[in-house]
């Protein structure tokens, strides 16, 4: 009986040395969550060299207060797939293209319809599809998206000819140089009818514009012309905090004493 009940105190011994965790040492917390990655910008048409140049800055903006936009008449999606669309029967559709972008539909110098990109810019997995067309004056930049197998124009947008684009999640990003040292950067959103200009800011290149052959002139400096000729005289001046010695008088000339001989007394 003694051997059997030290045998049950060392099993519940045991038993709670081993069903305590130990200072510091590892728990199951669980399944981890996922981390998600922030999104990437992916360029558009990353094949074009935007070579910067100095042009006017972004027009034409889209404007929220405008009524909501009206599908291009005669144009349907089926399957709401933008993909599948003829991109000059768009244009040719599409009353907002002015006559100047109807000239790139045909034969012009200077003139390009660049090909289609398609991203998903109103965050519902639907693609949206995107045009830039070239003329021999503007470069106009359009934004469709599907909505019940009918096709919306959700954004119009005067650009540069050297323009660049990215989307960075389901946001568009427009750059252009409107100078040599500036860039602007144009950041359009999805508000739930449109694509709207959420912030335009102007950032520096990095170079510094030339400041000249020379050493500016301070403005408020004074140049003062030496005096010159025999009477010149160079002039020191006191250092601060030096005392400052009174001008001394000058000394009087002393005159001159002739000698005077008295004559001989005759013998």
């Amino acid at each position: 009986m003694a051997a059997l009940a030290g045998l049950l105190v060392l099993l519940a011994v045991a038993a709670l040395a081993f069903g305590r965790s130990t200072p510091g040492g590892l728990r199951d917390q669980g399944p981890v969550r996922t981390v998600t990655p922030p999104p990437v910008a992916q360029a558009l048409w990353p094949a074009l060299d935007a070579t910067p140049a100095p042009t006017q800055p972004v027009t034409g903006a889209g404007d929220a207060t405008q009524p909501p936009p009206q599908p291009v008449p005669d144009v349907t999606v089926p399957g709401q797939d933008v993909t599948a669309v003829d991109v000059r029967t768009v244009l040719a559709k599409d009353p907002a293209v002015t006559a100047e972008e109807r000239t790139a539909l045909g034969s012009c110098d200077n003139c390009e319809i660049r090909s289609p990109e398609f991203r998903d810019l109103t965050g519902d997995g639907r693609l949206s599809l995107i045009i830039a067309v070239i003329t021999p004056g503007p470069v106009v930049l359009h934004v469709y998206t599907p909505a019940e197998n009918r096709l919306l124009p959700v954004l119009r947008v005067q650009v540069q000819r050297t323009f660049s684009a990215a989307t960075i999640g389901s946001d568009l990003w427009l750059y252009e140089s409107t100078s040599l040292y500036v860039r602007t950067s144009s950041h359009y959103h999805w508000d739930g009818v449109r694509l709207v200009l959420l912030e335009r800011k102007d950032e520096g290149l990095g170079v510094r514009p030339p400041t000249g052959e020379g050493p500016a002139q301070p403005s408020g400096a004074v140049k003062t012309a030496a005096p010159v000729g025999p009477s010149a005289v160079p002039t020191a001046t006191p250092s601060a905090g030096a005392a400052v010695q009174p001008p001394r008088a000058p000394r009087p000339a002393t005159p001159q004493i002739t000698p005077t001989v008295s004559p001989e007394p005759k013998r």
